[in-house]
C-alpha cells in the first residue's frame, strides 16, 4: 500500500530550500516518489494520506551515545523519538544493542556519519519536527515507528 505523507515543508536534505506544501510517497519500504502535494495526489489518488504539522525531511543520523535507558530497545526506541533511523557503529556497543537496532530496521553505520536524504527508490526514512526542533513522527523502513501524541 502506498502512503503520502504531506507537511507545509518538505525537505529533501535539510540544508536544501523546502518544497512548499510538499508530499513523500512511501511504497512499503521505499520511497516512491518526492513533490508538491498536489502532484503526487494526482499520480497516486489511492494512496492513503498522513498530513504532519510542522516540516518533513529525512530521518537523522544519531552520532553520539545512545540516550540511557533500561534496556537496549528502550535505547534503540529513545533514538527513534528524536528522529533518527541510523546509528554510528561506534556507539552500538553491545550485541544485545545490535540486536535491538536490527529488530527496529534502525541502520548501524561503520565510520562517521552520512548526510541523510530522501531519495526515490531509497529507503523509507523519514522525520517530522515542529516549530521547536522536536520530533513529531518518525519513519523507518516504511513504517511509522513514533508519533507524539
Amino acid at each position: 500500500m502506498e502512503t503520502i505523507h504531506t507537511a507545509d515543508q518538505v525537505f529533501v536534505t535539510w540544508a536544501a530550500e523546502p518544497i512548499e506544501n510538499g508530499a513523500v510517497v512511501v511504497v512499503r519500504n521505499r520511497i516512491g516518489a518526492v513533490g508538491t502535494y498536489d502532484d503526487l495526489r494526482a499520480r497516486f489518488p489511492r494512496a492513503r494520506q498522513r498530513t504532519w504539522p510542522g516540516t518533513l525531511g529525512p530521518a537523522r543520523v544519531h552520532d553520539g551515545p545512545l540516550p540511557d535507558a533500561p534496556s537496549p530497545r528502550e535505547r534503540v526506541h529513545a533514538v527513534l523519538k528524536l528522529g533518527a533511523t541510523a546509528i554510528l557503529d561506534q556507539h552500538a556497543d553491545s550485541p544485545e544493542l545490535r540486536a535491538a537496532a536490527e529488530r527496529n530496521d534502525v541502520v548501524v553505520l561503520p565510520g562517521t556519519a552520512r548526510k541523510p536524504a530522501i531519495v526515490q527508490a531509497g529507503r523509507a526514512d523519514l522525520a517530522v519536527f515542529d516549530e521547536t526542533g522536536a520530533c513529531i513522527a518518525t519513519v523507518c523502513a516504511g513504517r511509522l515507528v513514533h508519533r507524539r501524541k
